[in-house]
């Protein structure tokens, strides 16, 4: 698939998001935190499409994404990332320090990586895709994981929800953990 093909299926995919909220919770405060909810989601479904076939499908993965495929999330990302901004202004909401590092430093790989990676060396390019992987991965379940645990009551969204994005994102753990066993290479003596 081209880039260009992947870019308007992302922005597509992004306004019938916005669509979908604004009719579900109007054109309000509630729509705009479900068109962050929804765009979440659709990033979290890049990624995880990323995650499981990039070490060893790559070539499914460009047909579905292209070979950009970094930066179709990067470009779905950057969207939730403005709803979800937007949506902290307009509430007055406040940033809890650590979760806006850790965060930041996500956005920070998402939005260079797709600049970077094919400039550098193979060695080094499987070694830094595994690192923003692994770190934007961490970064999913940290963000669903205090959901399920009760600790955010004002994050927007039914528990259920919560439950089934976070075994997602586990699911993508378990998934890429059995493709890796399957594909090792044997050592021989």
């Amino acid at each position: 698939m081209t880039f260009r093909r992947t870019l308007l299926l992302v922005l597509t995919a992004e306004v019938l998001v916005v669509l979908a909220a604004a009719l579900l919770y109007g054109f309000n405060i509630s729509g705009l935190q479900g068109a962050t909810r929804f765009s979440g989601r659709l990033s979290a479904l890049i990624f995880g499409l990323i995650f499981i076939l990039l070490p060893y499908h790559r070539e499914k993965l460009a047909a579905i994404l292209s070979d950009k495929f970094f930066l179709a999330f990067a470009v779905a990302h950057t969207i939730h990332f403005i709803e979800l901004f937007s949506y902290n202004m307009v509430i007055g909401g406040t940033f809890i320090p650590l979760r806006v590092a850790g965060g930041a430093l996500a956005y920070v790989f998402i939005l260079t990586t797709p600049f970077v990676i094919n400039k550098i060396a193979e060695r080094k390019r499987f070694i830094l895709e595994n690192i923003y992987l692994f770190y934007v991965w961490l970064v999913f379940f940290l963000t669903y994981l205090p959901r399920i645990q009760g600790k955010l009551p004002y994050a927007g969204g039914k528990y259920v929800e919560f439950v089934v994005m976070f075994a997602w994102i586990c699911l993508l753990l378990v998934i890429r953990i059995s493709l890796a066993i399957t594909n090792r290479k044997p050592h021989h003596a």
